[in-house]
């Protein structure tokens, strides 16, 4: 499976990038015909300017009428634009130019053999005969030769305006392709890193639930001993131990059950004034044997001169408790040292900050702790159990009671969790 996800990567960004390549060539190629085109226009353009001059030319000499080519090109023998004022000769180029449907703004001189302008368009240059089309308009038998040279102003501009809708739903698809691409790219890894938790979380789940069972198995099969059923003290042993173990694994589900209720957001608050250093106090009375069973210590500093807090009494319990229970499943082999610290704040709210000396995280870490069922790589701890909800659920009580909660770490120095509550 590792395998996979990079292969899918590299062939996608390979397809996207020869889409690409296509598009761009496409695109090219449609503008290089499209010039290609103009070009041929312009060429009939001169070629029927050539033509209706000529025609014109022989109504002003009076034949209408001619027979063949060659009679033709014989009555044009004299042919001259001189006969032509400078207005017939841009209407007729502006007709041809219309009748190709070319629209621009053009510019046009007719030159003599002796490079000398017949006539001319007011905006026409001599160093514009460089970039100007021309035809020959004098015959082959002609006694004097005249060329057009035909200036048609903007030609990127114009192919670029024929193309342009073509060009923008180019760009538009290609980059909706791109979008889809890094959307389908992200979706990608975000499904890879929810089968990693997806298999974490069995595997911390059968785990959980293994133990008790276990310990649950082992206990029946001691009730029906024949030398323990006659022994009342014994049973009563092993019925506690039943319960106990029946009692964890309840809460164990109840666990999985409180982080499908958070995320349909179906927890509901019952909000009233607490003391909050109270509860902090009786949070920690219960979990000191657990610290000191471990060698360490826990140290408060409650120097909040206002500690009253708008909270739910149950879950505000729960959250300091998750975060105390974290400080000491994370902590290093010589024992928990932990912090819990209170402070008012400058926008009304009780910062209640816990500290502990714990094998801390890395940026990466921190930045998902809080996501459901992420737990933090702990090296070679193996012996820390859960299944990676109480932050999520602390995070998110926090918040639905108007506070926040953040997190200060470095890999082997600790971690400190603040959270924020509003003050009653």
């Amino acid at each position: 499976m590792k395998k996979v996800f990079p292969l899918i990567v590299v062939l996608i960004s390979l397809s996207v990038l020869g889409i690409m390549f296509i598009q761009m060539s496409w695109i090219r190629n449609a503008i290089f015909m499209k010039r290609e085109q103009f070009e041929k226009e312009i060429s009939s353009t001169l070629l029927q300017t050539r033509d209706l001059l000529h025609d014109r030319f022989l109504v002003k000499q009076g034949i209408q009428f001619l027979r063949d080519q060659a009679t033709k090109e014989f009555d044009l023998r004299d042919f001259t634009t001189q006969v032509f004022s400078d207005s017939e000769i841009h209407a007729a180029i502006e007709k041809s130019l219309n009748k190709n449907n070319i629209h621009q703004h053009f510019e046009y001189s007719i030159i003599n053999i002796f490079k000398n302008p017949v006539a001319k368009s007011d905006g026409f240059q001599m160093q514009d005969m460089a970039n100007a089309y021309n035809i020959t308009l004098t015959p082959d038998n002609s006694s004097q030769q005249e060329t057009l040279y035909l200036l048609v102003k903007e030609d990127k501009s114009y192919i670029i305006k024929q193309m342009g809708p073509m060009i923008l739903a180019s760009i538009i698809f290609t980059t909706i392709i791109i979008l889809a691409f890094a959307l389908t790219v992200r979706t990608i890894f975000n499904q890879k890193k929810i089968s990693e938790i997806k298999s974490d979380f069995i595997n911390n789940m059968t785990h959980e639930l293994k133990t008790p069972l276990a310990t649950i198995s082992l206990a029946i099969d001691a009730l029906t001993n024949s030398k323990v059923i006659g022994d009342q003290d014994k049973i009563r042993y092993y019925s506690a131990m039943i319960k106990e173990e029946n009692k964890r694994m309840n809460k164990q589900v109840e666990k999985i059950l409180q982080a499908a209720r958070l995320e349909k957001q179906d927890i509901k608050l019952t909000l009233q004034k607490l003391d909050a250093h109270e509860i902090i106090r009786k949070v920690t009375d219960n979990l000191i044997l657990q610290v000191q069973e471990k060698r360490g210590t826990i140290e408060l500093k409650l120097y909040a001169p206002m500690h009253e807090i708008e909270a739910d009494d149950v879950h505000f319990s729960n959250i300091i408790f998750n975060l105390l229970d974290n400080a000491i499943k994370y902590a290093k082999d010589d024992g928990p040292r932990i912090i819990v610290e209170t402070e008012a704040t400058n926008n009304n709210m009780l910062a209640i900050n816990i500290s502990d000396n714990g094998i801390g995280m890395s940026k990466e870490t921190q930045a998902r702790i809080f996501e459901k069922f992420y737990r933090a790589h702990t090296g070679n701890i193996h012996n820390v159990k859960g299944f990676g909800l109480g932050l999520t659920y602390v995070k998110a009580l926090v918040e639905a009671h108007g506070g926040k909660v953040k997190v200060d770490s470095f890999p082997g120095k600790g971690s400190t969790f603040t959270i924020t509550m509003p003050l009653a």
